[in-house]
């Protein structure tokens, strides 16, 4: 389900992966001669959700999860002067301290990237279909909206 983007598209890399990501893909991906700034973020599993213990943690996405995430990443490229963005989201089952999402974004000016890549983590989480099922040390679960 993962997919790099060549060309001159500003969307240098979108996808969705059962495989561990990297910071430096999306690093790498985003970079262009005219970026004064580079924006990287990295969501990680935490220990803990609202000072539940977590044990265990699972995201799932809709089919039509690369289309939304793509969609995303065109209205903060239309938004923002951007010269390369990257979003990567894990599926599956992840350990405590895994990366489960990256994105980033270069600008020529560190404000912009920085702005970016803020928007596309925040605009991800709250359209893109990823659900997360969190199993806590009590045994009780909850699955989350979109991540």
């Amino acid at each position: 389900m993962s997919q790099s983007v060549a060309g001159g598209d500003v969307i240098r890399l979108i996808g969705v992966r059962e495989t561990p990501l990297s910071i430096d893909e999306a690093y790498d991906a985003v970079g262009a001669p005219g970026a004064g700034g580079i924006a990287v973020f990295a969501g990680t599993v935490r220990d803990n959700d609202h000072a539940r213990a977590v044990t265990r943690l699972s995201y799932s996405a809709h089919p039509t999860v690369e289309r939304e995430l793509r969609a995303v990443m065109e209205k903060v490229a239309a938004d923002f002067p951007v010269l390369g963005l990257a979003a990567v989201h894990r599926v599956g089952d992840l350990d405590i301290g895994d990366i489960a999402v990256v994105v980033a974004a270069s600008s020529p000016h560190r404000a912009e990237a920085f702005a970016a890549c803020r928007r596309l983590i925040d605009d991800l989480k709250a359209t893109v279909p990823i659900w997360k099922h969190q199993t806590f040390t009590d045994g009780d679960d909850e699955w989350v909206g979109a991540c």
